[in-house]
């Protein structure tokens, strides 16, 4: 009896931290929910779906299928998370609530930048519940992305005669390449250097851009919390980290992995894409010109006949 007592206090626990967790998590879904379902998973770790959100979650799904999208904890509208570490076993964690929340036995995951490394890891660990891992824009090799960062804006500070920031780029190549300051002073300099924006903007971008500065949520397009990036960093320092043996395991596993990049993305280069198209296999994996670091507005479109063809494969 007092087994059967302390298995139901076990069971009603576990259901009130799973309605806790639904309420503090921001989540929205889009389209038909008797659809192939898309979670999307975003970026930083720190920032937020907003992005997405407003720009291609509903014509996402107007092409057929069930899209949801949701903050991390700590992220964005997800904020309410009193004791919270924000480990990666939280956020796997969270992953799961979202399956039961909207009802869901298999989804595509779409991972953009560090979404597409939880997105991997979740995939890792319920590869049943996975009907197709879209890395976008994700490093596999963090510590490669960094190198690659620091080697663009130095070649873009030299073009600028920017001695200033050069000397930047000194002290940075001398700093701890493992540590969260590094990481976060690249992030800066990338965003200075343009790295994540395409030489040449479209009509169909400029367009989406606007209409995403007039909503009343594009506040938060500008909006990244660092409790969030020191969770995730104190659990699993994702700044050293390489994702490319799980990826290995998960395709001898015959797990559907596939990479969609920009080819315009600052913190890619040649010889990191081509380690990617080695993890994924080259027939799954996709560079779209005109695009940076965000194919889902650079090149939107092109984000979406991608989808669906990995959709339908």
């Amino acid at each position: 009896m007092k087994r059967v007592s302390s298995l139901l206090l076990l069971l009603l626990a576990t259901l009130c931290l799973h309605a806790q967790t639904v309420n503090r998590l921001y989540s929205k879904a889009y389209g038909d929910s008797t659809k192939p379902a898309i979670i999307f998973l975003h970026g930083g770790p720190g920032y937020n779906s907003v992005s997405f959100e407003l720009s291609t979650a509903q014509k996402l799904a107007g092409k057929g299928y069930y899209v949801i999208v949701y903050d991390q904890r700590g992220c964005g509208r997800s904020k309410n998370f009193p004791g919270a570490k924000f480990t990666l076993k939280e956020n796997l964690s969270d992953i799961d609530v979202i399956y039961e929340h909207y009802h869901i036995k298999k989804a595509a995951l779409i991972g953009h930048s560090w979404g597409g490394t939880l997105a991997t890891f979740y995939t890792y660990d319920h590869p049943d519940r996975v009907s197709k891992l879209v890395l976008l824009s994700s490093p596999i090799s963090y510590p490669d992305a960094f190198k690659t960062i620091l080697h663009n804006c130095t070649e873009v500070y030299k073009k600028r005669n920017d001695t200033a920031n050069l000397r930047y780029m000194d002290m940075l190549a001398h700093m701890d390449t493992t540590s969260l300051a590094y990481a976060g002073y690249l992030f800066i300099h990338a965003s200075n250097c343009g790295l994540y924006t395409p030489a040449a903007s479209s009509k169909e971008r400029d367009e989406i851009l606007k209409t995403m500065s007039a909503d009343t949520l594009s506040p938060l397009l500008k909006e990244n919390d660092i409790i969030p990036v020191r969770g995730i960093y104190d659990d699993i320092h994702y700044t050293t980290l390489n994702t490319g043996s799980l990826l290995d395991e998960m395709n001898a596993k015959h797990v559907w992995v596939f990479g969609i990049y920009g080819n315009e993305d600052g913190l890619f280069d040649k010889t990191q894409w081509d380690d990617i198209a080695t993890h994924t296999g080259k027939n799954n994996f996709a560079l779209v010109n005109g695009s940076s670091h965000n194919v889902f507005i650079d090149q939107q479109k092109a984000f979406i006949n991608l989808v669906i063809s990995i959709m339908n494969s």
